[in-house]
């Protein structure tokens, strides 16, 4: 496993935190049509930050899991052209590299998975100051990280015509938005 590493203080506290997939949240953006952005997320994901002196990040989104708000354009990102959901089931993202910086200010580096192709990625974001405690007495923290990808790099292709010229239906950059509640496992 790569080490997470920090600028100035450590990355999260000691221990193992996982992704609260209620509060939790794995999406992507898109420019639709060259009018709108269009969203999606993954409600099936798994993240785990080990914190401490060498700390990891590690998470993965089950691309059967996709939600665009339309079964048939859920079912059509499952083919081929886009995420190839039979071949290659999930989504994957390994960090490389992470610094927190003073301002609680994310940067670093990470390798993104998808569709079999593994590429390196910028990350940016926030980390929460400090854990807080929940109702429930554990701990949560907050992280927030996101980047741009060229889809078409990882070998989702599918696109149309704008039938009133000026390119195609859909953009080729998309933002992938990670929100994440983790909670701290107990010992």
């Amino acid at each position: 496993m790569s080490a997470v590493t920090s600028t100035t203080t450590e990355f999260a506290p000691a221990g193992t935190w996982g992704a609260d997939p209620v509060h939790s949240h794995v999406g992507f953006e898109v420019e639709y049509a060259g009018v709108n952005t269009f969203r999606g997320s993954f409600a099936d994901f798994s993240v785990a930050l080990t914190g401490g002196s060498e700390p990891t990040l590690e998470g993965s989104a089950k691309v059967a899991s996709v939600d665009v708000k339309d079964e048939n354009l859920n079912g059509h990102l499952q083919n081929p052209d886009f995420f190839d959901a039979a071949r290659y089931p999930e989504i994957a993202f390994k960090a490389t590299e992470l610094h927190r910086l003073d301002d609680n200010t994310v940067q670093g580096t990470g390798e993104l998975t998808i569709k079999g192709v593994t590429q390196q990625v910028g990350v940016e974001g926030t980390i929460a100051a400090a854990p807080v405690t929940d109702p429930m007495g554990r701990e949560r923290l907050g992280l927030r990280l996101e980047t741009t990808i060229d889809r078409t790099e990882y070998g989702v292709s599918w696109n149309a015509p704008n039938q009133t010229g000026g390119g195609d239906y859909v953009a080729n950059n998309v933002k992938l938005v990670v929100e994440l509640a983790l909670v701290k496992a107990e010992a």
